[in-house]
């Protein structure tokens, strides 16, 4: 009913001159009303909300990953970050717990970018929904702008004219009355749209503003953690013939074997790096098993500071009592769960978390490393004996940088991911092409889940959940 009466007011404000320039000629409006009568068009099906906003996200990904190519340290930077290392106390100890804390803040870093790269698909979407409902009545805005426009250069005659032209004011002003109410709601409406599409659009920039900033940071640790990398390797090295002859005979171990537990096995007994420190773990463990409870309470009082031992050679507690308190290995989306549907008519052994590329990936837990390399379709594979029948799985990654052998800490960074989901038999039917970090939880060789082991905050539902 508006456009009809959106008509006639334009119809009424194109004022006739003739002879007396204030008769008003209300006939010419009807051609008007008749020409601008709509015809029924059918209505487009609406667009599926989740739908928009997952493919908002894949558009804003692709723009912040060519971003970070453009983004680089200043040589001042990379001199101060070198100078910081350099003056680093050397020993193992300082240097793990360094990598630690660069590790942590590198995952902090990352969780903000994921979150700005949330808030600017959200954005986009309603931005977008905004310009769609600007072009949807992009007709009914015309007439109302030509009528305005048309009114503001020929306003209707006054009614304090001569009496002769009262009759025509008088048909204006009703005919006026009708319209402009109409007018005056679609221009309000048009006005509050564009007001909303200019602050979205502030909004937009700001938030690529300071996620610039903190991709920078990123970058920043990064280069950080790779030169604490090679300083740990330094420390830590040992005889480079004899870590090639095991990590041959482990790669020849790994073809051979045809299952997790088989490869476990095969490691703790014919790879002596792994042998050794398995059998000096076992025996931490007996230790702490004859402990007395003072001295037990004073272990676990240590380690629930957040500052235990860097020298232990196992576990600062038992696996069965950190439950709620263990970081997912990476910053993601999870998109599968222990139990879900795994696409291939099985339940899901593991979780499955959605990364951006490169994301470093840590310890969850305290571990002895039994194996680190490719194993069959998991691809790049990390195992870790956490303890207590317990061995903690990670797969997916694109590259390692811990071995086997190795003690590692919880939070300590153990591999990087790659730039797109590795194809592998445990991301199979992922409606995804980004790294997927497969996370799987074994007690004395059978898949448990993981959930009751994950902080508060790391826990929810998969995005697949209904």
């Amino acid at each position: 009913m508006i456009l009809p009466a959106i008509a006639a007011g334009v119809g009424v404000a194109v004022i006739v001159m003739s002879a007396n320039p204030f008769i008003v000629r209300a006939q010419d409006a009807a051609p008007e009303v008749a020409q601008s009568v709509p015809q029924p068009v059918a209505e487009p099906p609406p667009p599926d909300p989740a739908a928009e906003l997952a493919a908002k996200r894949d558009q804003t990904r692709a723009e912040l990953e060519t971003l970070s190519k453009t983004i680089s340290l200043s040589t001042d930077k990379v001199s101060a970050l070198q100078e910081s290392i350099a003056d680093l106390e050397k020993s193992t100890e300082s240097v793990r717990q360094a990598l630690i804390d660069s590790a942590a803040r590198r995952k902090a870093l990352e969780k903000q970018i994921l979150e700005s790269e949330k808030k600017l698909a959200d954005l986009g979407v309603k931005e977008d929904g905004i310009r769609r409902s600007l072009h949807d009545r992009r007709g009914l805005l015309a007439e109302v702008l030509a009528a305005l426009q048309r009114m503001g250069r020929n306003p209707p005659p006054a009614l304090l004219v001569t009496p002769d032209d009262a009759l025509g004011s008088v048909r204006s002003a009703i005919l006026l009355g009708a319209v402009v109410p109409g007018i005056r709601k679609e221009t309000d409406t048009l006005a509050a749209d564009l007001a909303s599409l200019a602050a979205l659009q502030t909004a937009s920039a700001a938030e690529k503003t300071s996620l610039t900033a903190t991709m920078t940071n990123g970058i920043e640790e990064e280069r950080r953690m790779d030169l604490l990398l090679a300083e740990n390797d330094k420390l830590s090295r040992s005889n480079a013939a004899e870590l090639g002859a095991e990590r041959k005979r482990s790669e020849e171990m790994a073809g051979k074997a045809t299952s997790l537990e088989g490869l476990v096995a095969s490691m703790e007994s014919e790879i002596a790096s792994v042998r050794d420190a398995a059998a000096a773990a076992r025996q931490a463990e007996e230790n702490r098993k004859l402990l007395t409870d003072e001295q037990r309470a004073q272990a676990k009082a240590l380690a629930d500071s957040g500052v235990p031992d860097k020298n232990r050679i196992a576990p600062a507690y038992p696996f069965g009592e950190l439950k709620a308190k263990l970081e997912v290995p990476v910053t993601g989306d999870i998109l599968r769960q222990f139990g879900d549907a795994d696409g291939t008519g099985h339940e899901a052994m593991g979780m499955t978390v959605a990364t951006n590329p490169e994301t470093v990936v840590t310890a969850p837990a305290d571990g002895l490393v039994v194996f680190a390399g490719a194993f069959r379709s998991y691809g790049q594979m990390i195992i870790l004996d956490a303890g207590d029948g317990y061995h903690l799985v990670l797969s997916g990654m694109d590259t390692i940088n811990t071995r086997q052998g190795k003690f590692v800490f919880s939070g300590e960074p153990l591999a990087v991911m790659g730039a797109k989901r590795v194809a592998s038999a445990t991301a199979l039917a992922l409606e995804t092409n980004r790294p997927t970090l497969y996370i799987e939880f074994r007690k004395d060789g059978k898949p448990v889940d993981s959930r009751p082991w994950w902080t508060a905050k790391d826990t929810g539902k998969a995005r697949n959940d209904s």
